[in-house]
C-alpha cells in the first residue's frame, strides 16, 4: 500500500524495523531537549503528515522499551489518526517516573500501526440475542 508522507523533520522516515514489524517507529521533531516532569503531559512533533486512503487509520502507540526503561507512556493510546487529518502527528507522552526525564531530537518515543477498519451501520431493536456472557464485563469470565 502506498501512502502519501511529508516529512518537515531532520529525521528519515517512519520505517519498519523488521520483517514481521507491525508499527514504525515515530520520532521527536525537537529544536531543543524537552524536559518531562513526573506526572507530567507533553505534546510530542514529529514533523511527520501523511494522508491515508478512506477506510484506513493510523493508530498512535507506546514503545514498550520507553515504557519499561524510562516509564514513559502514550496518555490516549492508542491514539487515532484518521484518514482525512492532514495535520502533524504528534504524540502526548505522559512520564510515570518519579524523575525528571529529557527527551531529545530524534528520539524515538511512539510506533505507529497502520490498520484497515469497518464502518458500522447502526441497526436500532427493542432487545439484543441472548448470551451465554449475558451482561457480565468487569472480570466476570474469572481470573484463570
Amino acid at each position: 500500500m502506498n501512502i502519501r508522507i511529508v516529512n518537515k523533520s531532520n529525521h528519515s522516515l517512519p520505517a519498519y524495523e523488521t520483517i514481521a514489524s507491525a508499527g514504525m517507529d515515530l520520532r521527536a521533531n525537537l529544536s531543543e531537549t524537552l524536559y518531562i516532569k513526573p506526572l507530567e503531559r507533553i505534546l510530542v512533533p514529529t514533523g511527520i503528515f501523511i494522508e491515508l486512503p478512506v477506510g484506513y487509520e493510523a493508530q498512535v502507540r507506546p514503545r514498550s522499551g520507553l515504557a519499561y526503561k524510562k516509564g514513559v507512556g502514550v496518555v490516549n493510546s492508542p491514539g487515532t489518526i484518521d484518514a482525512d487529518y492532514r495535520g502533524e502527528i504528534k504524540v502526548i507522552l505522559i512520564n510515570f517516573s518519579k524523575g525528571t526525564l529529557e527527551l531529545e531530537d530524534g528520539e524515538r518515543v511512539a510506533q505507529m500501526v497502520i490498520a484497515k477498519h469497518e464502518r458500522a451501520q447502526w441497526v436500532e431493536v427493542e432487545e439484543l440475542d441472548k448470551t451465554e456472557r449475558g451482561a457480565g464485563g468487569f472480570g466476570s469470565t474469572g481470573k484463570k
